[in-house]
């Protein structure tokens, strides 16, 4: 008979183990890989960014998001900060985010499998297929039979398969009548339908991507673009992309692309008085827009006069809306094996958000990306992890 089992060794169920072993609990981790935390060595581009300064409500998304205030609030915000200060991790900050001193996502990964370690939390490499209750807990019947008073399920949703995602937690959260929220990919690259995206490809430009649903403004995203054969990809695109994966099926989701957001003078004025200056259309383009764009730009605006002089007033004005509201149909994301992570999971309703413990089965929690809460790039998809993981482990 075991006291805890946390089934998956990742983010979340490796900070819940630390925080149980730390109060004396005996904590047995269940990873099917054959090393705990795949996952994190992968993240920020192999530097793992973790935290950031900003924690504010609206880089978080979910099917109920009036209660995300519950578990991302300054008192837990606090916990993961003194939780990574106990470890000895020292942060470099940069633009609000937080990466290890060493810029090695490494440094972490190694810092929480030592304190495991010191810990004496037990690792044991099964894959799990099932759980039941009885008395207590049985995972695997019928095979191993491994009896736990209390479960923790840290199992990963369906993003990065790669790294073992697979989905599992979802099936052993419905076999004690949890509802899902189907999952689906996010920070993840967008799907467009327009034909000329192989002439584009390979362009990165500095842009402002905004969402409009049915017509409707949802958000906004700053940052690079990276422009593909496919569509969009980029850390904006990636912010726009569960919005869009949630709602795909239902709505038109376009994409409005504006090349020139570093502009601050009056666009029209502005482009007037540069034109003056070369009467060629595409050489004065090409002193602010990657060539690659130009013939697109101008095909699009339905230009096919090569001098400045030659525009009436409607065109030119045609022209610079289209390089600030350059529009795109999208009709889908790129699929799980490219997301960084899923939205949907176990509703936050279904959830004692004060301990992470389900209201429908005593003595089963759940962390991390299993819940239906996704977060923008920037650390905010590790920072609710490490909340719910400490949450659950202080708790349990």
């Amino acid at each position: 008979m075991k006291d805890i089992v946390i089934i998956g060794g990742g983010a979340s169920g490796l900070v819940a183990a630390i925080t149980a072993a730390r109060r004396g609990k005996k904590v047995t981790i269940l990873e099917k890989n054959e090393k705990c935390g795949k996952k994190l060595l992968l993240t920020g581009n192999g530097r793992c960014n973790y935290w950031n300064e900003d924690m504010s409500l609206s880089h978080f998304h979910s099917s109920e998001k009036e209660l995300i205030k519950n578990i991302i609030n300054e008192k837990n915000e606090e916990k993961v900060l003194a939780f990574f200060d106990s470890l000895g991790i020292i942060p470099k900050i940069k633009n609000s985010y937080f990466y290890p001193i060493t810029n090695q996502a490494l440094t972490l990964y190694n810092a929480l499998l030592y304190e495991v370690k010191k810990l004496n939390v037990e690792i044991i490499n099964i894959e799990v297929t099932g759980i039941e209750k009885k008395d207590t807990f049985i995972i695997n019947p019928g095979k191993e039979n491994i009896h736990a008073k209390k479960i923790i399920i840290s199992a990963g949703s369906k993003a990065a398969p790669k790294t073992g995602s697979d989905g599992l937690g979802y099936l052993l959260a419905s076999k004690f009548n949890h509802n899902i929220i189907t999952p689906k990919p996010a920070l993840v690259q967008l799907v467009g339908e327009e034909t000329f995206f192989n002439k584009w490809n390979g362009v990165r430009v500095d842009s402002k991507l905004t969402l409009y649903e049915d017509g409707k403004y949802i958000k906004e995203e700053n940052g690079e673009a990276q422009l593909t054969d496919y569509g969009i990809s980029g850390i904006a695109a990636f912010n726009l992309s569960g919005h869009i994966a949630r709602n795909i099926d239902k709505h038109e989701e376009i994409i409005s692309i504006n090349f020139l957001p570093w502009l601050k003078e009056e666009p029209n004025k502005w482009l007037k008085k540069l034109s003056q200056k070369n009467q060629n259309i595409t050489e004065t383009l090409e002193k602010f827009l990657n060539y690659k764009l130009i013939p697109i730009i101008l095909k699009k605006a339905n230009i096919k006069k090569n001098t400045w002089q030659s525009l009436s007033d409607k065109q030119f004005s045609i022209l610079i809306n289209t390089m600030l509201n350059f529009n795109l149909k999208i009709k889908g994301t790129k699929s799980f094996d490219k997301a960084q992570v899923c939205s949907g999971g176990i509703p936050l309703s279904e959830i004692n958000l004060e301990n992470m413990e389900s209201i429908k089965e005593k003595g089963l929690y759940f962390t991390g990306e299993i819940i239906d809460i996704d977060g923008d790039c920037g650390g905010y998809n590790l920072g609710f992890a490490w909340i719910s993981g400490i949450i659950a482990g202080e708790n349990i």
